[in-house]
């Protein structure tokens, strides 16, 4: 390939990442795996990542905040959270620290759930407790985050 025609492949591939990048956060590893269906250069892929990367156009840190944000307003709970961010190939190091910043009370959003699903009675015996305890952890909410 010659230098044309990588600086052509560079700016097409910088320009679908923007694309991407304007309608919404993309993850690192989401935007690898976006751009290698459309260019089969993985090491310029790699590179304009880096680019823009480096241009803060891309941010993991920035990607999780919305995402975490999003997705509590959507009721989902901190280890519904966690994994789907894993299988977006978020470091752990890097999720810890967004949810340490994170001024989300996981309790009142458990509560808010529980009472737009249930109603506000609490549960009348054992198997509806259970029933509700099973809905809010298949939605990512533990023990601790104060579910009855």
């Amino acid at each position: 390939m010659d230098d044309a025609t990588a600086t052509e492949g560079a700016v097409a591939i910088r320009r679908a990442a923007m694309d991407l990048l304007a309608h919404r956060e993309h993850s690192l590893h989401e935007l690898q795996q976006k751009l290698a269906r459309r260019f089969s250069d993985r090491d310029l892929i790699d590179s304009e990542l880096a680019r823009l990367s480096n241009e803060r156009l891309q941010s993991d840190e920035r990607f999780v905040s919305t995402y975490i944000d999003s997705r509590a307003r959507r009721y989902f709970g901190p280890a519904h959270i966690r994994r789907e961010l894993r299988k977006r190939g978020i470091e752990s190091a890097v999720i810890d620290s967004a949810f340490a910043e994170a001024e989300i009370d996981w309790s009142a959003v458990c509560r808010e759930l529980t009472v737009k699903k249930f109603g506000p009675n609490s549960p009348v015996n054992l198997e509806e407790k259970a029933r509700r305890t099973r809905f809010l952890v298949s939605r990512g909410f533990l023990s601790e985050d104060s579910f009855s």
